[in-house]
């Protein structure tokens, strides 16, 4: 029989001050993607199949650029945290550290390239 006080057996396994930010946070990401899936679907499908002209100047009114680059950052930022929190979940130790940083900066990453074909699009 080990003895262990209650602290010692806890530690690690999170505190209260972190999950309900990370609650709420989920929550309002949740509650925007339900508005923005939609509108992106019905912009982007309207978009579809064009000619390269006229998807630049289909871009290039400020709807489906707002829309196309609201969505990417709301549902990529969603994607990163809900990752993260399986990856606590899930591992310990090192690789937790590394396969969070990998998350991170994938996820900053199709965010970036994302951005960036929209900015190239739309000027």
């Amino acid at each position: 029989m080990r003895y262990i006080t209650d602290r010692k057996r806890a530690q690690g396994l999170g505190s209260g001050r972190s999950g309900t930010h990370h609650h709420w946070h989920m929550l309002v990401s949740s509650i925007c993607l339900v508005i923005l899936v939609p509108l992106f679907v019905f912009t982007f499908g309207s978009g579809l199949g064009r000619d390269y002209a006229d998807v630049l100047a289909f871009f290039s009114r400020p709807f489906p650029a707002i829309v196309t680059g609201l969505m990417l950052i709301v549902g990529i930022n969603h994607f990163m945290n809900e990752t993260r929190e399986a990856i606590e979940d899930y591992m310990h130790g090192v690789a937790e550290r590394l396969a969070t940083v990998a998350v991170s900066a994938f996820g900053y990453t199709l965010i970036a390239a994302g951005l960036f074909a929209l900015v190239k699009l739309a000027l």
